[in-house]
Parts: structure tokens; sequence; C-alpha cells
């Protein structure tokens, strides 16, 4: 018999009607930090502006791709204490704080299904 689990439903939307990110929310506020005010009075504070949140959309939308195209390939998760594993991956939650993972090769034994938490990891490497 097959083990029933558990679904991660996406946060509502500030809409109520969508799932989304209210911008105005302390837990956004709390992942997506920003290190330059979004009110600022001269131009260059601005210009400043719109090249951080350039380069911030460029590494977001590198990272989602990596996501994707690391989908059900063999990845290497390089972890603190210098452990090293090996699975199948599965998919990310929304707010990217875990990997679910297949046949995870750790130094004590395989895992059939597992997830890992993201602040766990420094790296990961995948073949294309």
């Amino acid at each position: 018999m097959k083990m029933p689990v558990c679904v991660l439903r996406l946060p509502r939307g500030p809409d109520l009607n969508s799932r989304g990110f209210d911008p105005n929310s302390p837990r956004y506020i709390a992942l997506c930090p920003t290190t330059i005010s979004a009110f600022s009075e001269s131009g260059t504070d601005s210009c400043s502006l719109r090249d951080e949140q350039r380069t911030r959309s460029v590494l977001r939308e590198r990272y989602l791709r990596s996501l994707i195209a690391m989908s059900q390939k063999q990845v290497w998760f390089n972890m603190h204490e210098r452990v090293r594993v090996e699975a199948k991956f599965g998919a990310s939650d929304i707010d990217v704080l875990n990997f679910q993972v297949s046949d995870l090769q750790t130094p004590l034994g395989i895992q059939k299904e597992a997830l890992i938490r993201c602040p766990d990891v420094i790296s990961y490497s995948f073949e294309l």
C-alpha cells in the first residue's frame, strides 16, 4: 500500500483569489530584503535601484531555470561538515526552503524519498 503524503499549499495572494505574494506582508519583506530604499529622492539612487532589480531578476531567473533543468536528474549536494550526497531531484517548495528528492544516497544508507533543507546545502551540481 502506498503511503499518503501531505500537499503543500501555495499562500494566498493579496487579492484573496490568486496564489502569490503580498509585497506588504512581513513574510515577503523578511524573505526578499532589498539593500536600497524603494523611495529615493535623487536620480542616481533610482538608477541604482533599477540596476539592483535587474540584477536580482536575472539571478532569480537563472536559479529557477536551474531548478527546472535538474528535474528528474541525478544531483550531487555538498552539505555542511563536508558531507556529499547524491539523489534524483524531484521538486522544490514555493519558498525554496526544501528540495524533494528520490533515492537519496547518504553515508548512512539510501532513503527512497526525502526532503533536503536548503539552508543545509552549500552547493549542488548536475549534468545536463
